[in-house]
């Protein structure tokens, strides 16, 4: 039997998903405040979930579905603050069924070699590469959202969605402010890895090293063109999820080949 927190968890963003979900379709208009304090209630006992599920008397979990727990638990604390001050509701859709469906799976992690404990140096870049790969989900959902409302302005579709959006300035500002928080967290988390890491390159991180330095220079290259060459919409957009996808390679796709592939 699943505990309660997650059963909690998973319903409360389940909730709050159908009812923005309906908002966004246009269907009904239920309270902001009742949508965001499902979300609320269930972020609390997502976070118990996430201590229980990290603290084990071997140490620090830090398996795949742990940490996908633990990203999506940032995720939904991320946009519920933001959207305090910024019109970025729509999110939700996005954010709360990717929270509801780690927290369900978070208990899963086989590998039980992986709960170990970390000195100071190496939870700080675990920290930081969480935080990052957390801006840069955001940040990615963002950018969908932004080519969704470009295409529909271009067909003179205003209804729905683009109706529920705020302007495309707006939208893109956001975007960016993502980005370049993701990109100083993303430099932070590589610089302290050099740092506290012994050997960046050796067998089981050089794929991740590699990836995470890709998508770290694909970012900087969006950054500097959107600066200097005034870079935006769709080709920020696609920029954008390039650099997702070469990030998500290096965050769970050499954590899928090393815990479920090469050790079954």
């Amino acid at each position: 039997m699943l505990p309660t927190s997650i059963l909690v968890a998973a319903l409360c963003y389940l909730a709050a998903t159908a009812l923005q979900w309906r908002v966004l379709k246009g269907q009904a208009r239920p309270s902001r405040n009742l949508i965001r304090g499902l979300g609320l209630a269930g972020l609390i006992a997502h976070s118990v979930t996430v201590f229980q599920v990290m603290n084990q008397p071997e140490g620090m979990n830090l398996g795949f579905f742990s940490v996908g727990c633990q990203v999506a638990w940032i995720l939904s604390a991320l946009v519920l603050l933001s959207s305090c001050r910024q019109q970025i509701d729509n999110l939700f859709v996005g954010v709360f069924p990717l929270a509801a469906a780690t927290v369900l799976t978070a208990s899963l992690d086989p590998d039980t070699s992986l709960h170990r404990s970390y000195g100071p140096g190496l939870i700080t870049h675990i920290l930081l590469s969480i935080f990052a790969y957390s801006i840069f989900t955001l940040a990615t959902l963002q950018a969908v959202l932004l080519w969704r409302q470009n295409t529909a302005l271009k067909q003179h579709h205003t209804r729905g969605l683009v109706a529920s959006l705020p302007p495309l300035q707006t939208m893109e500002r956001l975007l960016f402010e993502m980005l370049w928080t993701g990109f100083l967290l993303l430099s932070a988390s590589l610089v302290s890895g050099f740092l506290f890491v012994e050997d960046l390159f050796a067998q089981h991180l050089v794929h991740k090293t590699t990836l995470s330095l890709l998508a770290w220079l694909v970012y900087g290259i969006l950054l500097a063109g959107h600066a200097l060459l005034g870079w935006r919409s769709l080709r920020a957009v696609r920029w954008t999820i390039g650099g997702f996808v070469a990030l998500m390679l290096a965050f769970f796709g050499t954590k899928l080949v090393i815990e479920f592939l090469i050790t079954a």
